[in-house]
């Protein structure tokens, strides 16, 4: 933790603090890599195990949630560095926002269909259309963000 001097207050040092967005930082590379972890894991996992087990239709699905959820831990990389740069903080809200999203569609988009195939619980997939609508939503809010960055 760093000793800093707050702007503003006669240059006197004060209590300890984070530089600001530090926190989120952190949080978005440890997600972005436990994602990554999850997607390689289990994609090996679905060519040498669950593959010979099911249909070529139900191996495709699996490989779509496979193929999502390595895109989006990059994605997510992506934002967790840009939130490492000075960002005005409405517009560091808006890519935390961004970088929210993008984690909890990917666990619900990816997530359900491991679920639905590997373990054959097709009533899980209602899951998936809100998970991939989280994801748009994501891309919204990066959007929205570059949009009004000053």
């Amino acid at each position: 933790m760093d000793v800093g001097i707050i702007p503003g207050t006669d240059d006197k040092p004060t209590i300890p603090f984070r530089r600001r967005g530090e926190y989120s930082v952190r949080v978005f590379l440890l997600l972005a890599g436990l994602i990554g972890l999850v997607s390689v894991a289990f994609g090996a996992i679905a060519e040498h195990t669950i593959r010979p087990a099911v249909d070529a239709e139900y191996f495709r699905y699996l490989m779509t949630g496979v193929r999502y959820n390595q895109v989006h831990a990059v994605a997510l990389l992506a934002l967790a560095f840009g939130l490492g740069l000075p960002l005005a903080d409405a517009t560091r809200g808006r890519v935390q926002i961004a970088a929210w999203l993008m984690v909890v569609g990917t666990v619900l988009f990816s997530g359900s269909i491991y679920l639905a195939v590997s373990l054959d619980v097709m009533a899980i997939t209602y899951l998936t259309p809100v998970g991939g609508t989280l994801l748009m939503g994501a891309w919204l809010a990066l959007i929205w963000a570059g949009w009004k960055a000053r």
